[in-house]
């Protein structure tokens, strides 16, 4: 029996990117929005991945073919000294995207980066990390109609487009929560026993 992840998250579009991942390692992902995940305020996205899965594995006894996971992402924006990185989800939900671009208005050096962190509880008990990156730049305008977040100003490098400009399949290919979850999908697949 092949083992499965249950991926703590409330957000609907991140658990579409996840499965289509997982897919194709064969491995079944699940929905779990019932815990609330603690929000804890550090501008370390390691800590506050690692942090959420303590907090879940205080509640949840592990189990012998499921993988807990958590994520905690950001967006990091170069010329802003990192902003808005830990603070990303909450800076979008006051600013916006149109506020983000007015930061940058002006601005020639548009150089940014996502990060997304797993925080994983595994069969055994262990809590381990995982972590994907995809660089990029800031656009100039919001553009495109698939994805979420700051998928419509992000130009991930080596492309001329936005993430929301990119059907599901080819953002998956690159972006850094595709990278951090393969990460985790070779991990399960080098270690999980039958």
């Amino acid at each position: 029996m092949m083992p499965k992840v249950i991926f703590i998250t409330g957000n609907e579009n991140k658990y579409r990117e996840v499965e289509f991942v997982l897919s194709k390692f064969n491995i079944e992902v699940f929905m779990e929005n019932k815990f609330r995940k603690i929000e804890l305020q550090s501008d370390n996205l390691e800590e506050i991945a690692k942090k959420s899965i303590e907090y879940i594995s205080q509640i949840l006894k592990p189990s012998k073919d499921a993988y807990y996971v958590v994520e905690d992402d950001g967006l990091f924006i170069e010329a802003l000294n990192g902003f808005p990185g830990p603070y990303s989800a909450y800076v979008y939900k006051t600013i916006g995207l149109k506020g983000i671009l007015k930061l940058m208005e002006g601005i020639e050096n548009r150089t940014a980066y996502f990060i997304s962190i797993l925080g994983v509880l595994c069969p055994d008990g262990q809590i381990r990390l995982f972590k994907g990156i995809v660089k990029g730049v800031i656009s100039s305008e919001i553009k495109g109609i698939h994805g979420f977040g700051y998928d419509p100003i992000f130009i991930p490098e080596g492309y001329d487009k936005t993430f929301a400009e990119m059907k599901l399949e080819e953002k998956c290919e690159i972006s850094h929560r595709a990278r951090a979850f393969q990460e985790l999908a070779k991990y399960i697949l080098s270690t999980f026993k039958h």
